[in-house]
C-alpha cells in the first residue's frame, strides 16, 4: 500500500477501508452493516473519497485506487 500517496491525497483510514470493501464488491448497505455505521455515513465517506480521487463512479474509484497503489 502506498501510504505516501494516501497522505498526499488526504485519504483517511476509513475512506481507504471503504474503498477496499467497494473493490470487494460490497454494496453501500453491506459496507454499513460490516462497519456498524449507517448507509448515509458510507455514502458520505464514499463521496469524499471519490472527490479526492477525481472519480465519478465506484468502478473508476477502484481502478484509480489500484493504479495509485492504495489497494491491492
Amino acid at each position: 500500500m502506498n501510504e505516501k500517496r494516501q497522505a498526499e491525497l488526504g485519504i483517511t483510514p476509513r475512506e481507504l477501508e471503504i474503498l477496499e470493501l467497494i473493490a470487494n464488491g460490497l454494496s453501500n448497505r453491506e459496507i454499513a452493516e460490516k462497519l456498524f455505521v449507517s448507509e448515509n455515513t458510507v455514502k458520505t465517506h464514499s463521496s469524499r473519497l471519490f472527490d479526492k480521487l477525481s472519480a465519478r463512479r465506484r468502478t473508476q474509484a477502484v481502478q484509480l485506487g489500484k493504479e495509485l497503489g492504495l489497494i491491492p
